[in-house]
């Protein structure tokens, strides 16, 4: 009996190994079978992008710098994605209005925003944003480098950095206003480094674009602006401003007679903007790709380089992940840069 009862128990495990075994395969199988489903309409969904027009946000009024450049990558993604991309402008809060419904769209790639140094480097430190730079949105590329410029009207007195800074310290009492993109964006960094830098004050004067601002730097209103290149070249060569300095590292080719603010006597002394194209948290990878693959070549070409170089930008091209490593890369230098400055947050401007 002993021997009978010993023998049974192996061949009763042995059925239950076999069976144990199959139930794992068949659980398997429907397991591989339950994820190639829920990732068939996604592949599908690549596959097919686009197959509709695209929204392309850009938190700035039309005219300036930002808007100009999503307009030129709009008609260069309308042709490489056979589908209509339309520039939809959210002016607002330094460009917050239109990031928030950004990271509020679908992940479906039907919703592109134009993201800068300005909404995702320097608003989510200044003031609480409804998003977050970093898990809010899907890293596409990178897209433009451009340093801001110092401008003035034509009757203005100080015809050089150097004069500026004596005609402030020489007369304290007296206002001079400047012009900026907005609060907290980088036009407005660099102006509040200036004053600390040169121990000067000035008075803050924000609008919500380039063009709103010289605008009114060209009427008098205000004395002085910091803006891009691309928005004051124009107004430069006509006669109806004047630049006092660049804050490149090296003077710009569009303007070789500008001086750098390192040339005129502020050594060390660099901001620059930075452009990219953003899509919202959980946009799919193949989806992404497809759009860094239109977008990428266009920045590359010479024809859109020639351009841009004119205007002193300078276009980037770049991964995915590299856009990702750099904004993060970015929001830190920003974060100490700002520390430096001791600028305080202001309550958001719709």
């Amino acid at each position: 009996m002993h021997d009978i009862h010993c023998s049974a128990v192996p061949e009763r495990r042995s059925a239950r190994i076999k069976r144990a075994a199959w139930l794992m395969r068949f659980g398997l199988g429907r397991a591989v079978l339950l994820l190639a489903a829920a990732a068939a309409p996604v592949s599908s969904l690549a596959q097919d992008y686009p197959v509709r027009p695209i929204r392309f946000i850009v938190g700035f009024a039309p005219g300036g710098l930002a808007d100009l450049l999503a307009r030129a990558l709009g008609q260069k993604l309308t042709p490489a994605l056979g589908q209509q991309v339309v520039v939809d402008n959210r002016p607002g809060g330094g460009g917050v209005v239109a990031m928030q419904l950004a990271a509020e769209a679908a992940p479906d790639g039907y919703t592109l925003a134009l993201g800068s140094s300005t909404t995702f480097s320097i608003n989510p430190i200044l003031r609480k944003v409804p998003y977050d730079p970093i898990r809010d949105y899907t890293p596409i590329t990178l897209a433009a480098l451009t340093p801001v410029i110092l401008t003035v009207h034509p009757s203005f007195p100080a015809r050089s950095l150097q004069e500026l800074i004596k005609l402030a310290k020489a007369k304290p009492d007296q206002v001079m206003n400047f012009a900026s993109t907005g609060f907290g964006g980088a036009t407005h960094i660099a102006a509040e480094l200036l004053k600390r830098v040169a121990g000067i004050e000035m008075t803050h004067v924000p609008y919500k674009g380039g063009s709103l601002a010289v605008i009114d730097l060209i009427g008098g209103h205000v004395q002085m602006s910091f803006g891009a290149v691309s928005t004051s070249l124009p107004h430069l060569r006509a006669g109806r401003l004047r630049a006092l300095g660049v804050t490149s590292a090296k003077r710009l080719t569009a303007i070789p007679d500008v001086p750098t603010f390192a040339e005129s006597g502020l050594p060390g002394f660099e901001v620059e903007q930075w452009y990219g194209v953003f899509g919202p948290a959980r946009l799919p990878p193949a989806i992404t790709r497809k759009i860094n693959a239109a977008l990428v070549p266009a920045l590359g070409s010479a024809e859109f380089r020639e351009q841009f170089s004119d205007q002193g930008i300078e276009l980037v091209g770049s991964t995915p992940e590299a856009a990702a490593a750099y904004v993060k890369v970015q929001l830190a230098n920003w974060t100490r840069m700002l520390t430096e400055t001791g600028l305080r947050a202001a309550p958001l401007a719709r």
